[in-house]
């Protein structure tokens, strides 16, 4: 039987992945009222993904083995480059998606003609109750979302959940016109950036208030704080990003509140380094140039984590440990990306 030419293609970077990469495929393929590809991007992984994913007899899985480790950002570009879907759905390996989901964006977006939709997304812990991440009320009332609505979201400290959480999904036609790819040189932030990028671009993006994809948390990790180079990656990305697109006032504004929370957050780990080395005077003048960074101090440690990693983690509201976002090689984390 001749496969039917896809309407959307899942790409999927996984690492890892063994446990939770059949859940992910599963849902991509229960997909109604749409025709579908997936495509699973080995990264590498030392386990038996790469084997799991190579089981498949369906045709609509296709698996893309890489000879060398490129990071979340580098798989998720080998899966973009083989997509034939006119829509490119992005899928973490440990998540899962409603049957109904990628039809339903794709109406939405055709109906609010936009090239990018996003949706509400539901958080599964180890334990307890299935959450809701966003008001739907306030994403009803949204209906697209901007580019300062979004930069300003994304900034450090600001809040404990931000619209980087959301799973895009792109008009292929979109991304290919502007050539436009995840930063393969970000070990975190890459979803951030592309979805940054395409709005800068003239892309409309669309909000649906449902919740279609589904995050879960996974045992036995461990969030780390945000490290020092992690900072400094986001604050060339954040540099290229600005020197690539013109913005509007409101974007501005909005970018130059982040680009202070990164600086902030940069001078605080600096502080936090420098006390725990026992350098007081260095200290002194990390605080003296940077008096937000004794502010941050001046919070709970747990209040303290929570906020620094937040763009990063699905975290304590939730009521269990997030997902492991530390990023400090290309490959030794799953590829998710959050923020």
């Amino acid at each position: 039987m001749q496969q039917q030419q896809p309407q959307a293609t899942f790409v999927i970077a996984a690492f890892k992945a063994q446990d939770t990469i059949e859940r992910a495929i599963d849902s991509a393929l229960a997909q109604t009222g749409v025709n579908v590809e997936i495509i699973v991007i080995d990264d590498c992984s030392p386990d038996d993904t790469a084997s799991i994913v190579d089981a498949y007899t369906d045709p609509r899985v296709r698996l893309i083995r890489l000879d060398k480790n490129r990071g979340p950002g580098g798989a998720r570009n080998a899966g973009l480059a083989a997509a034939r879907g006119d829509w490119i759905v992005i899928l973490d390996s440990d998540d899962a998606v409603s049957p109904d989901r990628t039809a339903r964006m794709i109406a939405r977006a055709k109906a609010s003609n936009a090239q990018i939709v996003v949706d509400n997304v539901d958080v599964v812990p180890l334990d307890g109750p299935v959450r809701r991440m966003f008001d739907a009320a306030h994403l009803a009332a949204l209906e697209t979302l901007t580019l300062p609505a979004f930069i300003g979201s994304n900034v450090l400290f600001k809040s404990e959940h931000n619209y980087g959480y959301m799973k895009p999904v792109f008009e292929r036609r979109l991304l290919e016109e502007h050539g436009l790819r995840f930063d393969e040189s970000l070990p975190i932030g890459e979803d951030y950036l592309l979805l940054a990028s395409a709005l800068a671009k003239g892309g409309r993006c669309a909000v649906d208030p449902a919740a279609g994809y589904t995050y879960y948390i996974r045992s036995g990790s461990i969030s780390r704080v945000l490290k020092l180079h992690q900072v400094d990656a986001m604050l060339a990305a954040d540099a290229a990003f600005l020197e690539n697109h013109r913005l509007d006032a409101a974007s501005i504004a909005a970018q130059s509140e982040r680009y202070r929370s990164m600086e902030d957050a940069r001078a605080f780990i600096i502080l936090v380094d420098q006390i725990k080395a026992g350098s007081l005077s260095g200290a002194v003048k990390t605080a003296w140039k940077n008096p937000a960074a004794v502010r941050h101090l001046r919070m709970p440690i747990a209040v303290r984590l929570r906020r620094l990693i937040a763009p990063f983690t699905v975290i304590q509201p939730f009521g269990s440990p997030p997902k492991r976002m530390d990023g400090t090689t290309p490959g030794n984390r799953p590829h998710k990306s959050k923020g």
